[in-house]
C-alpha cells in the first residue's frame, strides 16, 4: 500500500530517477570519463563544447565532463559520510534522552538547542576555519551541525512511543534497556529518520559546496562541484559554460534528494498521504 502512495506521487517518483541517475553517474564515473579529471591540456584553455570536449574546458585546459563525473562522487561520498556522521550521534542521543529522560534528557536537549541557535552553513564554516579544509574537516563539519537534527526528531518519536503497551509489556517481561532501545524503539523510529536522511543528504551537499566555494572545503584541484562553482565564477562573461555545468549538476542533485525526501514523508506518515483516484 505504501508503496502505491509513493509511485502516486509524480515528484517523488522523478526525485528517485534524478538521485539514482546520479548516484550510478558517481559509481560509474572513472570508467566514463574520457580524461584524466586533473590532465592539462594548455593549448586547448578556455574551449566552448564542442566534439572533443562535450562540455568544454576550463582556464587550465582540463576536461569539463571528467571533472564533473569524478566531482558528483566526491560530492554524493561527502554527504554520506556526513550524514552517517549525524545520523549515528543523533539517533544514540535522541534515543537516550526520549528514554532515560531525566537529568540526561535535560543535558542532551540543552546541548541540542545551543547548537541549533547557530544556522548550520554558518556553524559548518566555523568548524572549518578552526579545523582547515580537507575531506575529513568538511564531513566533521557538516556532521557536527547535523546531529542535533536527529537528536530532537528521534526524542520526540521516542516519547510518544515509551508509554505505548508494547513497550511496557517488554519492560514488564524484564527486557534490558539496551533491548527495548535497539528492538522496539529504534525500529518505530525509521520512518522519520529515513526522510530526515533524505532532506539533510540536500543540505550536506549544498554547505559542502559552499565550504568549497569559499576555499574551506576539498583542497585546490580535486574536482568537487563547489570548488568547480568557485573556478568558473571569474569567468561567467567570456567562459559562461565553466561554473553553468556543475551549477546545474548541484542543483538537479538537490532538487532530486528534495523531491524524494518530500516523496517518502507522503508515504509513510498516513496523516498526508495523497488521496486515492
Amino acid at each position: 500500500m505504501a508503496k502505491s502512495y509513493f509511485l502516486r506521487n509524480r515528484s517523488g517518483v522523478l526525485g528517485l530517477i534524478l538521485v539514482t541517475g546520479f548516484v550510478a553517474l558517481s559509481l560509474f564515473g572513472p570508467f566514463l570519463a574520457p580524461y584524466d579529471p586533473n590532465k592539462q591540456h594548455l593549448d586547448k584553455c578556455f574551449v566552448p563544447p564542442q566534439r572533443e570536449f562535450l562540455l568544454g574546458t576550463d582556464q587550465l585546459g582540463r576536461d569539463i565532463l571528467s571533472r564533473l563525473l569524478y566531482g558528483t562522487r566526491i560530492s554524493l561520498l561527502i554527504a554520506a559520510s556526513a550524514v552517517a556522521f549525524g545520523l549515528t550521534v543523533g539517533t544514540t542521543l535522541g534515543l537516550i534522552a526520549g528514554y532515560f529522560g531525566r537529568w540526561i534528557d535535560d543535558l542532551i536537549m540543552r546541548i541540542v538547542d545551543i547548537m541549533l541557535a547557530f544556522p548550520g552553513m554558518m556553524l559548518a564554516l566555523a568548524l572549518s576555519a578552526v579545523m582547515g579544509p580537507g575531506l575529513v574537516n568538511v564531513v566533521l563539519a557538516i556532521g557536527i551541525g547535523s546531529f542535533p537534527l536527529y537528536a530532537r526528531v528521534v526524542r520526540g518519536v521516542v516519547l510518544q512511543l515509551k508509554a505505548k503497551d508494547f513497550v511496557l509489556a517488554a519492560q514488564a517481561s524484564g527486557a534490558g534497556a539496551m533491548r527495548i532501545l535497539l528492538h522496539h524503539l529504534l525500529l518505530n523510529c525509521l520512518g522519520p529518520i529515513i526522510v530526515q536522511t533524505t532532506l539533510r543528504f540536500a543540505n550536506s551537499i549544498i554547505v559542502a559546496a559552499g565550504l568549497s566555494f569559499l576555499g574551506l572545503g576539498v583542497p585546490p584541484g580535486v574536482p568537487e562541484l563547489g570548488g568547480m562553482l568557485a573556478d568558473g565564477r571569474v569567468y561567467l562573461r567570456s567562459a559562461s559554460w565553466i561554473a553553468l555545468s556543475p551549477g546545474l549538476i548541484l542543483m538537479l542533485i538537490v532538487l532530486g534528494f528534495n523531491l524524494m525526501g518530500d516523496g517518502l514523508r507522503d508515504m509513510l506518515d498516513p496523516r498526508i498521504r495523497l488521496p486515492r483516484h
